[in-house]
């Protein structure tokens, strides 16, 4: 018998695809951001200042994310999931690929962190409407008791473009001086984006629509706003998912973003050596999110949810304290654990949040829910722990992450309320029925 995974090879490669290329162009720019975006864009009295202006510019585009989930939800929900992919794509692909063109501060003065910043929102916009669409092209498109290992798809994207992102960093830095990668070196990944753009769109364009959304269409109508609906009849659902997605991305960078930025300077590490431990850790990840997605198929997805927003809650406890060790080996485990954690807290959302909402609201459900929690977990995360390190050093950081955990615990939480909520309205109108 024929392996639903080979039946469905195309799909779960145009899924990965897209969102690893979607994770590679922004997390580049995580990476430049704490590496010399600081210097290059935002002149300021010291580091420290110039460091935290460089990520309230990263946080500009999880502000722009909901934006670009309600657009392309929109979209998605009233023409279809491939299309609108495509489009997110290129939107993405396309702000990336310009920012290498940037001239900087030195050369234009207060437009060239305008411009950083408006192409900054553009990535934003764009990745707002991928992941939701590429999880429901994996999960649409998965047999009875596979949605979850088919959701593993889209999120093994985010560590596959990490891997490419800070690899890429990673042989540009070896290969030049400090003064080459200030210059010019940081452009690379960014010019790189369009050969990897194009991989994406050429696996796109060779799928079809999802039977899911094709069905709901034969039925009736597609929801003439669909972030109207959405608002009227799922708002109980949307705020669970905006809070069970927090622990996800906090626990992700503070592990890439943050300790990179404070594990060479406060900590003095060489970059190289930094990165390559990150590259070493990012694989627990991938560990994690399979060993999460093949668990939620056998018990539930939101029973390993909870399970790793308890990891979660624990693991900030430690995180700070062992982040600041001065042992590099402790510094890797820390690393390593935190993102092993990420896998269960991650690797079960794609067929997860999809579940919450009805298919002609669920495009734009999923997405403005995964994207809302972005902000919290995501854009608040690297500033908030550069500001608490500043203040009592590593120790503090950790905190941010029992918080997180604490949020997402509640959102599951409050998921099972709305369930319970939509059966008890289900059981008073088939009373009722004659």
């Amino acid at each position: 018998m024929t392996s639903p995974y080979h039946q469905h090879r195309r799909v779960l490669v145009a899924s990965l695809v897209g969102t690893a290329v979607e994770y590679y162009d922004f997390y580049i720019y995580a990476t430049a951001a704490a590496l010399v975006f600081g210097p290059l864009f935002f002149p300021a009295s010291s580091p420290a200042a110039q460091l935290m202006l460089s990520f309230l510019s990263f946080g500009l585009a999880f502000i722009a994310r909901p934006f670009g989930a309600v657009l392309f939800g929109h979209f998605g929900d009233r023409i279809g999931r491939k299309s609108t992919l495509v489009a997110s794509l290129m939107l993405m692909g396309v702000s990336t690929v310009l920012i290498a063109f940037l001239p900087t501060y030195a050369t234009v003065g207060w437009v060239a962190p305008l411009l950083l910043c408006i192409l900054r929102f553009g990535q934003g916009l764009g990745l707002g409407g991928e992941w939701g669409g590429a999880a429901l092209l994996a999960v649409e498109n998965a047999p009875r008791g596979w949605r979850a290992r088919f959701g593993m798809a889209p999120q093994l994207g985010a560590p596959v473009g990490f891997l490419a992102a800070n690899g890429l960093f990673l042989l540009i830095g070896m290969g030049l001086s400090e003064a080459e990668f200030a210059a010019w070196g940081w452009r690379i990944p960014f010019l790189a984006s369009a050969i990897l753009v194009g991989l994406g769109l050429w696996a796109r364009l060779k799928i079809n629509e999802t039977p899911e959304f094709a069905q709901a269409l034969a039925h009736e109508p597609p929801a003439p706003v669909p972030i109207g609906e959405l608002i009227r009849n799922h708002a109980l659902a949307t705020f669970a998912g905006t809070f069970a997605v927090v622990a996800c991305f906090a626990i992700f960078y503070l592990s890439t973003a943050f300790a990179l930025a404070h594990g060479t300077t406060a900590l003095g590490y060489d970059r190289e050596v930094f990165l390559a431990v990150q590259l070493a850790a990012i694989l627990f990840l991938v560990l994690g999110i399979i060993v999460a997605g093949v668990r939620a198929d056998a018990t539930s997805a939101v029973r390993v949810l909870t399970w790793g927003c308890a990891a979660t809650i624990v693991m900030g406890l430690m995180f700070g304290s062992l982040l600041g060790s001065g042992s590099l080996w402790v510094v890797w485990a820390v690393l390593s654990f935190a993102l092993f954690v990420m896998g269960f807290v991650y690797g079960p959302l794609g067929a997860w949040l999809p579940s919450l909402f009805p298919p002609r609201v669920r495009y734009t459900g999923t997405s403005v829910a995964f994207n809302a929690g972005g902000i919290l977990g995501g854009a608040v995360a690297p500033i908030a722990a550069q500001a608490l390190s500043e203040i009592g050093g590593t120790s503090l950081v950790g905190l941010y992450l029992t918080i997180a955990g604490v949020f997402s615990l509640a959102g599951l939480m409050l998921a099972r309320r709305s369930e319970r909520d939509k059966a008890s309205l289900a059981d008073k109108r088939s009373a009722f029925t004659p």
